[in-house]
């Protein structure tokens, strides 16, 4: 099943769509929900082999440098890693996933105050199955084993913009968060799977 993008809105889209060039509008069209395959079948098949929780994302044109330009991109990130956005631009990280035929996700936090509140935040925008516990366990969850038993992946691309600091979502909160992203990262380096998260902080 289609869906609009992983969670990027209109004012995003509005934001960045101006310089992001036709990779913007691929990933904005081409974004699959990752949990469609896996909700849809029976628990006992989880375990068996299955086809892929999403089709490839098919870039017309990579041919002629799309692909590399990604490549480019990522040369000097690590297949496998949670680092700061720093100077990259979100719909060129969208475009670079959409060119490797990798999944992306996108979350924006800013507005978030408390643990529930960025967690229902990245379960809305990431599109998880309605039963997600909303909690560190259930997050893992979601980003490793969930995914890796509805079949082969062809990796992600994750963005994480404006995780603030709070009353009820302190610094603390914010690295414990965080280091589920890189166990994620962790999980899927062993399965030879690219999985990069790019975060920024409100």
């Amino acid at each position: 099943m289609t869906t609009d993008i992983f969670g990027l809105g209109d004012a995003l889209a509005a934001r960045e769509e101006r310089g992001a060039g036709d990779g913007w509008h691929r990933a904005q069209h081409q974004a699959q929900n990752l949990y469609d395959n896996v909700l849809m079948m029976p628990r006992q098949e989880l375990t068996h082999g299955l086809p892929p929780a999403c089709a490839p994302i098919v870039v017309p044109g990579s041919e002629d440098g799309t692909n590399e330009s990604a490549m480019n991109l990522f040369k000097t990130v690590r297949p496998n890693i949670v680092q700061s956005i720093r100077a990259y631009r979100v719909a060129e990280l969208a475009h670079a996933a959409a060119a490797l035929d990798q999944h992306f996700l996108y979350a924006n936090c800013a507005n978030c105050q408390s643990k529930a509140e960025i967690l229902d935040t990245i379960a809305t925008e990431f599109l998880f199955p309605k039963h997600f516990g909303k909690n560190f366990d259930a997050l893992s969850d979601c980003l490793t084993d969930m995914i890796h038993k509805s079949g082969p992946q062809p990796g992600f691309v994750i963005v994480l913009e404006g995780l603030p600091i709070a009353q009820k979502f302190d610094k603390e909160a914010r690295e414990v968060l965080l280091d589920v992203f890189r166990d994620a990262a962790e999980f899927w380096s062993e399965r030879k799977v690219q999985f990069r998260v790019f975060y920024s902080f409100a």
